[in-house]
């Protein structure tokens, strides 16, 4: 695709990067094809290669109006497209270019601007936690749609006492801690009992990925350069192997932190030392299994398995789950069809699109659970605290992190 830049981008690194990710696209339109919100809505400006051509209308030049800024809205950034395209277009790293430099030129009407606002400084705040527990502890009382948001409390259980030779830092979350405390202590258990031990590192935080992808870049970059600085003396001195992160939202975005800051040289090398280190949990499984074979009593029963968007797409992780686990001997059953869709749940993208994310949700719920199956699932399993709350909201049928299920099995023997 030829390019030509407005002055006010050319020579800047804003403008390198997105003319270096523009001039990939052939305009094939495989992209379109596997974007969710193209096969909901049918508009070529609500697929891959409608929002390429927005976003390039704006780097040379035009002026880009509301309706600019709801198709880019739109867009999940699943990564679906990335997955499907035969020529390496970017299009994560576009779509947030595009973003930012909108936001900065198209005024949002007052109540949208004061969500998004909330969101960014509320979902990575310490007073999350507090407003969590208050919201747990009135959840019969309030309303359908702010209950959904709102997961009943569950006890997380005991955090391993153990030290092993073999350390790992795990990244807490911003979110996850107080929405499902579960989730870190499960991984700490079952790591413990691997012979691995998990690491908290004093001063870290949120990921990032919240305030980048809401088009503030400044605040996204503050916080991993945070995260960076907590990591750094361990990582310095040799003491961890690797950076564990359980929630797959958050590990594509620590995987992406060398990209991100590559143009900071008080960050560049140390970004890119993190983001080489950085392991959803699940890629722990092979030493897994050879630890735990044989020490582990699962399920009889069907579990239907979901692979987040930024597991399959995003971190390019397939089918170590499913095949690792079923060393194990757990029985897990992917969606029936459409298993590389978006559940719709998207980080925050089910609180500002709720009607679109609603539809994909039941969408998705409608594949995992599969009435025409012989075999129900007793639960539904999947790697990331957004997609875990927002299929939760849609059934009756537990959803869990697999690695939840896996200290259970353990620790049912």
């Amino acid at each position: 695709m030829q390019t030509a830049l407005a002055p006010e981008y050319q020579g800047t690194a804003l403008g390198q990067e997105a003319e270096a990710i523009l001039r990939k696209c052939v305009h094939c339109g495989f992209c379109t094809a596997t974007c969710p919100t193209y096969q909901l809505l049918g508009d070529e400006l609500d697929g891959p290669r409608g929002r390429i051509y927005l976003i390039k209308q704006v780097l040379e030049g035009h002026a880009p109006t509301r309706d600019t800024q709801l198709h880019l809205d739109r867009c999940l950034t699943c990564l679906n497209c990335e997955s499907t395209c035969p020529s390496g277009v970017q299009y994560g790293h576009l779509i947030d270019i595009g973003r930012q430099v909108v936001e900065a030129k198209v005024a949002r009407p007052p109540a949208e601007a004061r969500t998004r606002a909330l969101l960014r400084r509320g979902l990575s705040s310490p007073l999350f936690g507090p407003a969590m527990r208050l919201g747990q502890s009135l959840r019969g009382l309030l309303p359908a749609t702010l209950r959904a948001k709102v997961p009943a409390p569950r006890p997380a259980g005991a955090w391993p006492r153990r030290t092993h030779a073999r350390k790992v830092l795990l990244l807490e979350g911003c979110v996850q801690p107080s929405m499902a405390p579960g989730i870190n202590a499960a991984t700490a258990r079952v790591l413990d009992a691997a012979g691995i031990e998990c690491v908290l590192a004093r001063g870290q935080g949120c990921c990032g990925a919240i305030k980048y992808h809401l088009a503030d870049g400044a605040g996204g970059l503050a916080q991993m350069r945070a995260n960076i600085d907590a990591w750094w003396p361990h990582i310095e001195r040799g003491a961890v192997e690797a950076i564990v992160i359980n929630a797959s939202g958050c590990g594509a975005m620590v995987k992406d932190y060398g990209h991100l800051l590559r143009h900071e040289p008080p960050y560049a090398e140390r970004a890119a030392r993190v983001s080489a280190m950085a392991r959803d949990v699940s890629e722990l499984l092979p030493d897994l299994v050879a630890a735990l074979r044989g020490r582990v009593r699962p399920p009889a029963e069907v579990l239907a398995w979901h692979a987040p968007c930024t597991l399959q797409h995003g971190q390019r992780l397939r089918g170590g789950v499913e095949q690792h686990l079923g060393a194990l001997g757990f029985r897990l059953r992917p969606a029936a069809q459409e298993a590389h869709l978006c559940c719709g749940s998207a980080g925050t993208y089910s609180v500002l699109q709720p009607e679109l994310s609603l539809r994909l949700r039941e969408r998705k719920l409608g594949q995992l659970l599969d009435e025409g199956a012989a075999d129900q699932p007793a639960a539904i399993l999947s790697a990331n605290i957004g997609c875990i709350t927002h299929l939760q909201a849609g059934t009756e049928v537990p959803v869990r992190h697999w690695i939840e299920l896996l200290d259970q099995a353990l620790h049912a023997t």
